[in-house]
């Protein structure tokens, strides 16, 4: 079959796309990824483990209007034009779309072709937008509606011929609110591919680096809503205990000057590393030099029904896990005894989990045993991809 993905921004990185993609390639289909470029360093078409990728020009224009998709209808008219020159040239069978920003285009452009669609919802972004930056001032506040953006969502999700989506708190939130049935929509979490532990190249610098210190690890998106200021309010606390501490954050987000002056405020620049985003290549290496990785979420909606790709990458080199209570994160890392769980926004919480976990040496090794085995016999990709598989084996 040849699978149309639409993607609406450059390519790579996005592990859930590329994940997916590589898997059915595997299973034999031709997978064509419409994605976008913002200048002339990336080539229009490559092949990329497999995936034919096929880049778009967009420009800052296109990309400001993305934010305004159901609000003026300018940035639809824009994009279905070029997914359906998408469609024309690569001869796509079936479309397969990553989230809601750009699924109203395609259904636009499908109206030509009537293939069937498949809606991939990697978060509830209707939920996920209420924290921009950009939606808590003027004009965003004023012109954007995230409320309108989830009534698109439910009316895309009763579109589609099949719905994807990234927990089961997930589905049965979406079931709830749509009422669509439960054969519809399916169940393929993000979690790692065997390559990711398997084939990992260790940095011997990285490792140096933190040789001597008792660390603390955080990957990924570092927007407020993830936590970190938790995690940073607890180590005027920590030091007394654990005076090698090192809070290690590798990713970026807008918001970092607000945690970069939470550290400086609180006279702690030694003991926080604001390492930027790096390579997914290098994350092997800072969780191998990593005592204790973590998740530490402010509950809502959204974070109440998913759970992050980083929990399995950090549980693949068999790490012990601090989390907060976010539902779906705090049933999962429960049931499998995979780490702790504190309380949201609760420093004191956070600050004695940390100072258990960094006192019991055993006690961590045990609790990262227990999340690398259930990672490696249950949850590695090449298993919960299956589903996946399954669906566009019957897709008719």
């Amino acid at each position: 079959m040849r699978i149309g993905m639409i993607l609406d921004k450059t390519f790579p990185p996005d592990p859930r796309v590329e994940n997916e993609a590589v898997a059915l390639v595997g299973a034999g289909h031709q997978v064509f990824l419409f994605c976008l470029k913002y200048d002339d360093n990336q080539l229009d078409f490559e092949i990329v483990n497999g995936v034919q990728v096929c880049r778009y020009t967009s420009n800052q224009f296109e990309y400001k209007l993305s934010a305004l998709a159901y609000t003026i209808s300018l940035y639809t008219r824009k994009m279905s034009r070029k997914i359906e020159h998408f469609i024309e040239s690569q001869k796509i069978e079936v479309l397969h779309i990553h989230d809601i920003r750009i699924a109203q285009a395609t259904l636009k452009a499908n109206k030509k072709y009537q293939l069937k669609t498949i809606l991939d919802l990697h978060d509830n972004l209707p939920e996920v937008m209420k924290f921009y930056p950009h939606l808590q001032k003027f004009p965003g506040k004023y012109i954007i509606s995230p409320q309108k953006w989830k009534k698109k969502e439910e009316e895309f999700i009763q579109q589609a011929d099949k719905i994807i989506t990234v927990s089961q708190e997930f589905i049965e939130e979406v079931v709830r609110r749509t009422k669509i049935s439960d054969d519809k929509i399916l169940l393929v979490p993000n979690t790692v591919r065997k390559s990711f532990y398997e084939e990992a190249v260790i940095d011997p610098l990285i490792i140096e680096k933190y040789k001597d210190n008792f660390v603390i690890l955080y990957l990924g998106d570092t927007h407020l809503r993830r936590g970190l200021q938790t995690a940073i309010e607890s180590i005027p606390v920590l030091i007394k205990t654990i005076p090698n501490i090192k809070f290690v954050i590798v990713g970026t987000n807008t918001t970092d000057v607000v945690l970069k002056q939470d550290v400086k405020k609180l006279g702690i620049e030694e003991y926080v590393d604001f390492e930027g985003w790096k390579n997914v290549l290098l994350f092997p290496s800072y969780i191998k030099a990593s005592h204790i990785c973590i998740s530490p979420l402010h509950r809502s909606i959204q974070h109440d029904v998913a759970y992050a790709n980083k929990l399995f990458q950090y549980m693949s080199f068999g790490k012990p896990l601090l989390v907060s209570n976010a539902i779906a994160q705090k049933k999962l890392i429960e049931r499998i005894d995979a780490g702790l769980v504190h309380i949201e926004k609760d420093v004191k919480d956070f600050s004695e989990k940390v100072i258990l976990l960094a006192k019991n040496e055993e006690l961590r090794l045990q609790k990262g045993e227990n999340g690398q085995r259930f990672l490696k016999e249950e949850f590695v990709w090449e298993q919960t991809s299956k589903n996946l598989l399954e669906m566009y084996k019957k897709l008719k």
